[in-house]
């Protein structure tokens, strides 16, 4: 196992890093692709350019060893975040996936799920600590060594951030930081090496991004324009704020999301309803999504987009927002737009069995009258320039008209960090520490003042002003990538109803999961780092 977990680590770099031949000579215009020689990576900054283009691969590539869907970042939304949440629904697959829905798998460390996240975050780290070890040593301009360093120590930072989600307990559990953190290679090394505590897991990530942020700001470079799988100096803010606000450090987290949106403005509503499947003026960090470069049938719109390739050759729909919590929105929010809710309908009860499936929530429309309002409502809401969605005609109650595919079977880029979810820091922050009026204000910020609701004011306060928060949290990011980790990070129960029950989860996912069940949600060491690193145990 050393050897082949060596083999995993190191190597890393001739999966991730880059050769474009057909590349422009500008400094920033690379496109992630693979394909290099190792031996030549680090001659040059240009070279190093390329790596960096590498990691950026890694996150939209196919890792075969796993089996189909484990295609980097989009297998993160889907498995480690989406299915296990409370608000995202995939009621057709439901039961075969229980217990991905259900967190049943957390203490098997001999399985591929729990083995996914670690290598796949590990992997991005090995390279990007080769890129950090060796780009001084390159020929070119110090400005670009900078700059090449800055972005792999957010690279760096950003899968920590994500791995604490994933393997080590909540803050709140953590007796102060002083719980299991994770092994912190910082080198190549791959020998044996003991976990560091939460808190030092932590403090490494505030670390990277601090010396991202000076060396960013000191290089005096900028990433070109559109190409949001390059780490900036926004990017490594916001990395900053969401470690911040998972570590419960509420000032450093309000400073930095304020730092990370700056100059993305929150994007119009027109832009919203474009499809989410290329990057808008609030796009800080995101996928490559580009027909040249798809991941084919393991690609996140395959399944997860309105026209992609499930709902044209298949029932299973792209997934449901959580019924109880759509209806809490208000009809007038462009958002809520953007899903088949029963607001839309001129006539439809949602608990008769003969217009909506009480199992999986499929529409109907062998009525006539149902046919003709889901036609309507399609069309007005498709997006021009692409294929339309739910072509098949199967649609289901709270279906999602949210991402797209601009090509098929499922190409698209896909976002990881937008200007809204700093947004939603500051007002989680603000809230926390006591500043009830600017937790208030970010909520009118991003609600009123971007046009998504005109009409939103906010006046509430205490846990009535949280929930608030809560909400609008999971409507903007709703499917990108954060409602478990949101729900873990709250130390909040996920609960489930069926359809009989008011919901319209599958009656197999339709359960309560406590919060300190499933390991207080806290995927187990996995095997592949266990039978390598003998330092480490499954659990603490």
């Amino acid at each position: 196992m050393r050897r082949i977990f060596k083999h995993l680590y190191i190597g890393a770099l001739l999966l991730g890093t880059t050769a474009l031949a057909s590349c422009a000579s500008d400094y920033l215009d690379t496109t992630p692709t693979q394909s290099v020689n190792e031996d030549h990576v680090w001659t040059t900054t240009e070279m190093g350019q390329k790596a960096l283009n590498g990691i950026a691969k890694i996150m939209v590539t196919q890792h075969a060893f796993y089996g189909q869907g484990f295609a980097g970042e989009n297998a993160i939304m889907r498995m480690y975040e989406n299915l296990p949440s409370q608000n995202y629904n995939y009621n057709y697959y439901a039961s075969g996936w229980a217990p991905i829905h259900n967190q049943t798998f957390h203490y098997r460390a001999d399985l591929k799920y729990d083995a996914y996240g670690w290598n796949y975050y590990y992997q991005i780290i090995g390279s990007a600590n080769q890129i950090i070890a060796k780009i001084d040593k390159a020929q070119g301009t110090d400005a670009e060594k900078k700059f090449i360093k800055a972005a792999a120590l957010t690279f760096r930072a950003y899968a920590y951030e994500k791995l604490i989600r994933y393997y080590c307990y909540r803050w709140q559990d953590s007796n102060n930081g002083a719980s299991r953190g994770l092994p912190l290679r910082l080198g190549e090394e791959t020998d044996n090496l003991a976990a560091s505590t939460l808190a030092e897991t932590y403090a490494q990530v505030y670390t990277d991004c601090q010396e991202a942020i000076t060396l960013f700001t000191s290089s005096g470079l900028k990433r070109e324009s559109g190409e949001v799988w390059m780490p900036n100096i926004n990017v490594a803010h916001a990395v900053y704020a969401r470690a911040a606000l998972a570590k419960q450090d509420y000032a450093t987290a309000l400073a930095q999301a304020k730092l990370a949106r700056a100059n993305y403005a929150l994007m119009s509503n027109a832009a919203y309803a474009s499809g989410f499947c290329k990057p808008t003026s609030e796009w800080i960090f995101g996928s490559y999504g580009a027909s040249s470069e798809q991941l084919w049938y393991w690609a996140y719109g395959v399944q997860g987009a309105c026209n992609g390739n499930h709902t044209t050759e298949n029932p299973t729909g792209a997934g449901t927002i959580g019924h109880e919590l759509i209806k809490r929105i208000p009809n007038n929010d462009a958002r809520k737009q953007l899903f088949i809710t029963e607001d839309k309908f001129t006539t439809i009860d949602i608990t008769d069995a003969e217009q909506v499936d009480q199992t999986f929530g499929i529409i109907n429309t062998d009525t006539a009258f149902l046919e003709t309002q889901v036609d309507s409502i399609l069309k007005v809401h498709s997006v021009e320039g692409l294929s339309k969605p739910y072509p098949n005609g199967i649609v289901y109650l709270d279906g999602h008209l949210k991402f797209w595919v601009i090509d098929q079977p499922g190409v698209s880029y896909l976002p990881f960090i937008r200007s809204s979810e700093m947004v939603l820091i500051e007002a989680e922050a603000n809230y926390f520490l006591g500043n009830t009026a600017d937790a208030q204000a970010a909520l009118v910020t991003l609600n009123a003042t971007s046009g998504r609701n005109a009409a939103y004011t906010c006046t509430k306060t205490g846990d009535d002003l949280l929930n608030e928060i809560k909400d609008y949290r999971e409507l903007e990011l709703w499917g990108e990538g954060f409602a478990w980790s949101d729900y873990k990070r709250w130390n909040q129960p996920v609960v489930r109803h069926s359809f009989a029950e008011g919901g319209n989860a599958h009656i197999s996912v339709a359960i309560t999961v406590p919060v300190e069940a499933a390991n207080k949600w806290t995927w187990v060491y996995p095997n592949s780092e266990t039978e390598h690193n003998k330092s480490v145990t499954m659990t603490e």
